[in-house]
């Protein structure tokens, strides 16, 4: 066991919180990992679990598996509800404490919906494996209540999916999306085609990937359209609920 009397404490163990942790091997202190959840989770490949197209466990590893050589690293698996900076310690949900003598917070972040937490129940973002697996029973289910539905209006409203944002995530979520829709679904239901399938990728500002050349966004809009999603651009999304989206003066019905 370390003896090192100097405790860092890391709370949160997804990318940096790892690196920080790898980095300080060799150092003379000795560290407890907290996370709430057991496992890393790499984010970038979410996505793809939203869409059937990855299991849960191809992109989530157990922390300890990954710490297991660091003999310097104490892992907890624990939920941190505040941090008692003037006695240096980290507030467990449970009532206990950890104390430190540093304090690493790498959290990560969670989705934004700019003020309209109300949202929320509709349209769920994507951080978390929890995310990823809603994703993909809604859409999963989306298609099979098509297929008993007999009214064609309310049946495009549930092969409808309006995506919200054209970051990284909106874009690869609407191609995955597409594909899953008129190549891997296609063929399996009765009562629908699942080619007929409307994805709509909503984004605010003039351009899909605005942290990207713009090159590339027009790139990535163009190979978007050929694969069969409408990209709306200029207009912010002003409403969400169960029967669709509204931007601009355009209501959506959109059941996913």
């Amino acid at each position: 066991m370390n003896q090192a009397s100097h405790h860092v404490v890391v709370v949160g163990a997804g990318f940096g919180g790892l690196e920080f942790t790898r980095a300080l091997a060799g150092a003379p202190v000795r560290i407890t990992m907290i996370d709430k959840r057991n496992h890393h989770l790499f984010q970038p490949l979410l996505y793809q679990v939203a869409t059937t197209a990855l299991a849960t466990s191809e992109i989530a590893w157990p922390v300890r598996h990954l710490l297991r050589k660091r003999k310097d690293v104490t892992t907890l698996l624990a939920n941190v509800v505040g941090v008692d900076r003037a006695g240096k310690r980290v507030l467990l949900d449970d009532g206990s404490s950890v104390a430190y003598d540093t304090l690493v917070l790498a959290t990560g972040a969670r989705h934004a919906y700019f003020g309209h937490d109300e949202w929320e129940p509709f349209a769920p973002g994507l951080k978390t494996l929890e995310d990823a697996t809603t994703v993909r029973r809604r859409i999963l289910l989306a298609f099979e209540q098509a297929e008993l539905e007999a009214d064609p209006v309310k049946r495009q409203a549930l092969l409808t999916i309006a995506i919200v944002g054209g970051g990284p995530t909106g874009v690869e979520l609407a191609g995955t999306i597409v594909e899953l829709a008129h190549d891997t679904l296609h063929g399996e239901f009765r009562n629908i085609d699942t080619r007929e399938t409307r994805v709509v990728l909503i984004e605010a500002g003039d351009r899909i990937l605005a942290n990207f050349a713009p090159k590339l966004s027009d790139y990535a809009g163009k190979a978007l359209e050929r694969l069969g999603v409408t990209v709306e651009l200029g207009r912010a999304v002003t409403l969400c609920d169960a029967e669709g989206v509204v931007f601009g003066d355009k209501h959506l019905a959109a059941k996913t």
